[in-house]
């Protein structure tokens, strides 16, 4: 299972960290990402990272948001800068086994999602 944390509301510029965390054993090669889903819109990705440390971002993230991740630890982060109100959604944590991230970025699918952790822009 994935364990989101971190949402919370900030002022348009801010910054937060998001967080997943990851239960059970991840040797093969495997995906994780963000993805999010704001009021009255599809779900967009947002950036994801493989087991080799890999990362791709949509466009609208390039450059104000880092994706990272612990392996030993079995954590994710999402560190968002220089947010926008477009940026209110809510964040969902998902993985997807043997995925590069640019796959993972392109397809609905994935086998594990979290629960979701909301971040409003304001």
């Amino acid at each position: 299972p994935l364990v989101e944390s971190g949402g919370v509301s900030v002022p348009t510029g801010g910054s937060l960290t998001l967080a997943c965390k990851v239960s059970g054993n991840t040797y093969r090669r495997y995906c994780l990402g963000w993805i999010r889903q704001a009021p009255g819109k599809e779900r967009e990705a947002v950036a994801a990272i493989d087991n080799n440390e890999a990362a791709v971002y949509a466009h609208f993230a390039e450059g104000r948001f880092t994706i990272s991740q612990d392996k030993g630890k079995g954590e994710m982060w999402l560190h968002l800068t220089q947010l926008k109100p477009e940026d209110t959604a809510i964040y969902y944590c998902a993985f997807d086994w043997g995925t590069h991230p640019r796959s993972f970025m392109a397809t609905r699918d994935k086998n594990y999602w979290g629960q979701g952790t909301q971040v409003t822009v304001s």
